[in-house]
């Protein structure tokens, strides 16, 4: 065989085995949220990086500049789902407006405090919520208990019955009541 027509080939099978890869790791309304992430898109992630894994682009809502602290989009992806970005990283996932994404526990949007307690024995930590909390709205804390994860958490927000929104990330970023604010 000659040789450009197998580095052609090679380049072209490389190109296939790349796409079929970025079409499987899209995130869907299947995806499923862990204290690290979500699909490929890690915590600790630059956005060129989420954007290359998820073959998506992320964008900032209504900017094109990377501040200390914003949110990303994803194109194309499911509604309800955002990045905090930290110093150009990605710090936490956000889920919010319904979505249908859910934990890999299967905690979701719309479940019960008792639920989120029974998915997660002995690990929530319930606080009052800010702004909801003197009508009984709550922030239910998922606590590792793996030691190398100390640094990560989920939090699921409730207005006292269901989960109104919940969040995924590192420390403190994850904690954050009103985002970058």
């Amino acid at each position: 065989m000659n040789v450009k027509f197998l580095t052609y080939l090679i380049t072209s099978l490389a190109a296939v085995a790349i796409g079929a890869t970025s079409a499987q790791t899209k995130i869907t309304n299947q995806s499923k949220v862990n204290i690290y992430g979500i699909g490929a898109i890690r915590v600790g992630m630059t956005v060129t990086e989420a954007s290359r894994v998820e073959g998506t682009k992320l964008v900032y809502k209504g900017k094109n500049v990377e501040p200390s602290c914003d949110f990303v989009f994803p194109q194309g992806a499911p509604k309800g789902l955002g990045f905090m970005v930290v110093d150009g990283r990605i710090a936490r996932v956000d889920v919010y407006d319904k979505s249908f994404i859910t934990t890999l526990s299967g905690a979701k949007i719309g479940d019960t405090e008792a639920r989120i307690k029974a998915l997660y024995p002995g690990q929530i930590k319930v606080t009052p919520h800010k702004y909801t909390g003197d009508s009984g709205g709550h922030y239910l804390t998922y606590v590792p208990k793996d030691k190398s994860d100390r640094n990560y958490r989920l939090v699921f927000e409730t207005d006292g019955k269901r989960v109104t929104n919940f969040r995924a990330g590192k420390l403190p970023e994850v904690e954050y009541v009103e985002g970058c604010s």
